[in-house]
């Protein structure tokens, strides 16, 4: 395509939305607006090539066959609010020792494009929104680098308690009521809600046959990365940021 914006000129573009973050307290209003092909583009480069397919069967080599095509019509549907999110495709993986199975969500490869696309805006609003001392979830950081803070914090204490605490099954469970009231406070665009709110109702197609779960979302894709992202900032000890 002729004349397209380079990772570059992205980055700048999220920039930008991060410092909107930073100035404005309360919640984003237009945000859809900062999204073109462009963006898009940028969220195709960043999303694996390699993964299983979705429902629909389509490949990221078949999706690419047209790409320029596919990511405008994407873009229009996505604007127009006539973008059907397809459900996820639920298939069982082994889980540590192998006794249990992880339940992991495959979307179809259009849909990492445009889940990719909002999770990218997303996380330039939340990034934010953490402490230093964060790490889950975040860009660029790892449970390595977790787990150096915590030693050299350690070492400079010269002892002190480590605990460690996991709520299990919280994505599982988590309640879409309570997820929206969370977005609400920092993301109230319509076009990236009404997306958001359509993955949530998408459904699950396992074995044949679908279900739509009234609370949960499923593992893997973006869009579980755009739920822990708004959701995970919610949780703090202490003052206005979150870790």
């Amino acid at each position: 395509m002729t004349g397209t914006s380079s990772p570059l000129d992205i980055s700048t573009r999220l920039q930008r939305i991060a410092e909107l973050a930073r100035t404005v307290p309360g919640a984003l209003t237009t945000l859809a607006h900062r999204i073109d092909v462009e963006f898009l583009r940028e969220a195709y480069r960043r999303t694996r090539k390699d993964g299983a397919a979705g429902v629909d069967g389509r490949t990221a080599a078949e999706y690419a066959e047209k790409l320029d095509e596919n990511l405008r019509n994407l873009l229009e549907r996505f604007k127009a609010g006539t973008y059907k999110a397809p459900p996820v495709r639920r298939v069982h993986i082994p889980k540590g020792d192998g006794s249990k199975t992880r339940p992991i969500g495959i979307p179809t490869f259009e849909d990492k494009i445009l889940q990719r696309t909002v999770a990218m805006v997303l996380e330039a609003i939340y990034e934010q929104e953490f402490l230093d001392c964060s790490f889950g979830f975040r860009p660029g950081r790892s449970a390595h680098d977790a787990l150096r803070v915590l030693r050299d914090g350690l070492m400079t204490m010269r002892g002190g308690w480590v605990l460690e605490v996991d709520i299990q099954g919280f994505f599982d469970s988590l309640v879409h009521g309570h997820l929206r009231g969370f977005l609400d406070r920092r993301v109230r665009d319509g076009v990236v809600r009404r997306t958001i709110n359509k993955w949530l109702k998408a459904g699950v197609l396992e074995k044949g046959q679908l279900s739509y779960p009234e609370a949960g979302s499923p593992q893997g894709g973006w869009s579980r990365r755009c739920l822990r992202t708004s959701t995970s900032t919610r949780f703090s000890t202490s003052g206005s940021k979150r870790t």
